[in-house]
């Protein structure tokens, strides 16, 4: 199983490797992500306690000195086969080939804290948050802090995006501040697709077997990540995901509440960085 999800092989080269039928491969390894995906509440959780929480916010703020940041959110398209069906262009993305549009919430450490890995590759990111359930935990305050979007997402009082023409020098500042600290969501999708070189190479197997593959690729993602495993060649890295983190390609969505909170933490705080 680990041999199909780090290189990417086909199912019939694993079975002729481990010396199987190609279907009992597939079964077997159908079986053991499904086990895997299931262990996502042990592996893959936002802070529970305010210690684990502050080591968050701080490990953020050291990066570029943003304050109160507990997270890093964006899409990354894994490519697949097409589903088939009557409903399968809405797995086509923008580019062209058929996805899985999956959101994910990072640490500074590049930890997975939360996983939507269910939406066509023609969804849109804000579409793929506003029905999540990480959503509704900010909104209703369960979960606290400032997550941080590219210009795609909308800007609320609880998740900040960069500005669109920053004038003033503390405005600049923001920008630099939040495109640095943000960096690192674009780095774990980098890291994750370097491990498991499967995600990039495109999946092969059904639309359920797709999705658990995505989320025991993140399970173990995190696992790697707690184990302080060695992290993939950087160049390797860049080339491998270039053209799978979505771009800042769509201007700000602005909410009245979020461009005030995001005045006021540009006057409260990185004026004073002047």
């Amino acid at each position: 199983m680990l041999r199909y999800l780090a290189t990417g092989s086909f199912l019939l080269c694993v079975a002729d490797f481990t010396g199987v039928s190609e279907s009992s491969a597939c079964r077997y390894v159908h079986q053991v992500c499904r086990a895997i995906a299931r262990q996502r509440p042990n592996f893959i959780s936002f802070p529970s306690n305010e210690i684990d929480r502050n080591r968050v916010v701080n490990g953020f703020y050291s990066h570029s000195r943003f304050p109160r940041v507990i997270g890093a959110v964006d899409c990354t398209h894994i490519k697949m086969q097409s589903p088939g069906g009557d409903n399968a262009e809405v797995f086509r993305n923008r580019k062209g080939w058929f996805s899985i549009n999956t959101q994910c919430i990072c640490n500074p450490w590049l930890k997975i804290m939360d996983i939507v890995a269910r939406w066509p590759g023609s969804s849109h990111d804000q579409i793929i948050f506003d029905n999540s359930n990480i959503k509704h935990k900010f909104e209703t305050g369960v979960i606290k802090g400032y997550l941080l979007g590219y210009g795609g997402y909308e800007v609320t009082p609880y998740l900040m995006t960069p500005l669109l023409n920053p004038t003033t020098r503390s405005q600049q500042l923001y920008n630099e501040s939040h495109i640095r600290t943000r960096n690192v969501i674009e780095r774990c999708f980098g890291v994750m697709k370097r491990r498991f070189p499967v995600l990039s190479k495109g999946l092969t197997v059904n639309l359920n077997n797709t999705q658990a593959i995505i989320v025991a690729c993140a399970v173990l993602h995190n696992i790697c990540v707690d184990m302080h495993d060695e992290l993939p060649d950087d160049e390797l890295m860049e080339n491998n995901f270039i053209n799978d983190v979505n771009e800042n390609h769509i201007d700000n969505l602005v909410g009245t509440r979020g461009r005030q909170e995001r005045d006021r933490l540009i006057n409260d705080h990185f004026a004073n960085l002047l």
